[in-house]
């Protein structure tokens, strides 16, 4: 993994002020581990290790299995509370930072998804909805994003 400090300080500067001004985040992959960063959270460095029931392979297509929390924004958002997902990353929220909490999981039990918990219009998902825009619950995270955007 190439480290580029300039980067990481520019987005975390931005995620800062975002929250600051109550500007809706929607975190994909890098993304929600930023979030999490930005607000005390922890992160696993290298998840492969803990893969058992989930294969790591990077890929576009929705082979991942995840479970949302019923009632949770996500699951609401989405439209349902089991997605299948894509992956394409090897670190992974550890433990959510302030006014976070994880409302969603693979079949590992690793953190796939985070959102507020104190009302401001954050949500965080390790993998890569762009990609999966043709299933509605994907392109819904967009949608839910621009409506509280304007």
């Amino acid at each position: 993994v190439r480290l580029d400090p300039e980067r990481d300080q520019l987005e975390m500067d931005w995620i800062e002020y975002a929250i600051e001004q109550e500007i809706p985040l929607l975190g994909i992959c890098r993304g929600a581990q930023l979030i999490n960063v930005v607000l005390g959270g922890r992160l696993h460095q290298d998840i492969r290790p803990m893969r058992q029931h989930t294969h790591n392979r990077p890929g576009l297509l929705p082979t991942k299995q995840v479970r949302l929390v019923p009632g949770s924004i996500l699951a609401a958002v989405c439209g349902k509370e089991r997605l299948r997902v894509n992956s394409l990353h090897h670190q992974a929220i550890k433990e959510p930072g302030r006014g976070l909490k994880a409302v969603g999981w693979d079949l590992d039990q690793i953190t796939q998804a985070v959102e507020c918990s104190t009302g401001h219009s954050t949500i965080g998902v390790q993998w890569h909805p762009a990609y999966l825009f043709y299933l509605p619950s994907q392109f819904a995270l967009f949608r839910w994003l621009l409506q509280r955007a304007t």
